[in-house]
C-alpha cells in the first residue's frame, strides 16, 4: 500500500520536472503563442486564446490543468483569490487580472521549482497583485477567513488527505465565500493496481474521487450547495472518451469536472 509521504514525495519530483521542461522548452521555442501549444487531451482546449496571449509561454507549459477554474469562479473586481496548487502560475496571473488592482490572487505550490517559475512569470507580465506563498493544500499558510475565492485546477485529487484540504479551504474562506474547483473525479471503480501506482498519483488518476463522494466531503467539511458537473471523459490511457456507458467492474475511467460549493454568510470557523 503506498504511504501519504510516498505520494507527496513523488508528486512533488514529478511537477519539479515539469517546471524545469516548461523552462526549456519555452527558451527553444522559436515561434507560437501559448494559445497554440500542443497539450495532451486532458489540458488541451482549456483556455481561449484570448485569455492566454499575453500569459508567458512558461506558464502555460506548466500548466497540467483539467478545466478553466478562472471563468468558473466567475471573479469579481476587489475579491481576494488563492489558487491551490500554482503551479507555473498561470490561473492566479488570469485570477490577477480579473480582480483588478483592488483585488488580490494568491498562489499556493509545495514544489520549489513551480514556485520559481511562477514568481519569474509575475515578473514578465508586471502583474503586481499577486502573491506566490509556499505550503500544501492541507495546512493553509493564511488565516481564517482571509479569502473570497478559492479556485484550483487538477490538484486537489493529488493529495491522500483530501477531507483536510477541504477543512482548510472552508476554514481560510470567508463567511459567504466559494470555491470553484477543476479536478478529475472517477466513473466507476478504478483497478487497485491503479490506485496503488505512484505514477498514476502523479498523473492526477490514482487520487480522483467518485463525484458523490466528492460532495459528501464537502458538505462534511462545512459546505454549502456542493455540486459536480462532469463535462469530458477519459479513457485509461488518457484519450478523449465520447460514449456514456457504464464501465465494466474494475474498468472505471476518468472525467473532468467542475466543483462548486459556498460557505454560508453565517458560518463560523470549523470546529474539528
Amino acid at each position: 500500500m503506498t504511504n501519504e509521504q510516498e505520494i507527496k514525495e513523488f508528486v512533488k519530483e514529478r511537477y519539479g520536472e515539469v517546471a524545469r521542461q516548461a523552462s526549456q522548452r519555452a527558451a527553444t521555442s522559436c515561434c507560437g503563442s501559448g494559445a497554440e501549444v500542443a497539450k495532451d487531451a486532458i489540458s488541451a482546449r482549456l483556455y481561449a486564446p484570448e485569455e492566454v496571449n499575453d500569459v508567458p509561454l512558461e506558464a502555460l507549459l506548466a500548466s497540467a490543468g483539467c478545466g478553466n477554474p478562472v471563468l468558473l469562479a466567475e471573479l469579481h473586481p476587489g475579491e481576494v483569490v488563492l489558487d491551490l496548487g500554482s503551479g507555473g502560475g498561470i490561473d492566479v496571473l488570469l485570477s490577477a487580472r480579473r480582480v483588478g488592482p483592488t483585488g488580490k490572487a494568491y498562489g499556493l505550490d509545495m514544489t520549489d521549482e513551480m514556485l520559481g517559475l511562477a514568481r519569474q512569470n509575475q515578473a514578465k507580465t508586471g502583474i503586481a497583485n499577486v502573491e506566490f506563498l509556499k505550503g500544501e493544500m492541507e495546512d493553509i499558510p493564511l488565516p481564517d477567513g482571509s479569502i473570497d475565492v478559492i479556485i484550483s485546477n487538477c490538484v486537489v485529487n493529488l493529495s491522500p488527505d483530501k477531507d483536510k484540504v477541504l477543512r482548510e479551504a472552508f476554514r481560510v474562506l470567508k463567511p459567504g465565500g466559494r470555491v470553484a474547483i477543476a479536478d478529475l473525479v472517477t466513473v466507476g471503480e478504478l483497478p487497485e493496481t491503479v490506485r496503488n501506482n505512484l505514477a498514476a498519483w502523479a498523473a492526477c488518476v490514482a487520487g480522483a474521487m467518485d463525484s458523490k463522494e466528492y460532495v459528501l466531503k464537502l458538505t462534511a467539511a462545512g459546505f454549502q450547495n456542493a455540486e459536480v458537473e462532469i463535462y469530458r471523459s477519459f479513457t485509461a490511457d488518457g484519450a478523449e472518451e465520447g460514449g456514456n456507458a457504464a464501465p465494466a467492474p474494475g474498468q472505471g475511467y476518468v472525467a473532468s469536472a467542475y466543483i462548486r460549493a459556498t460557505k454560508s454568510p453565517l458560518a463560523r470557523r470549523n470546529c474539528c
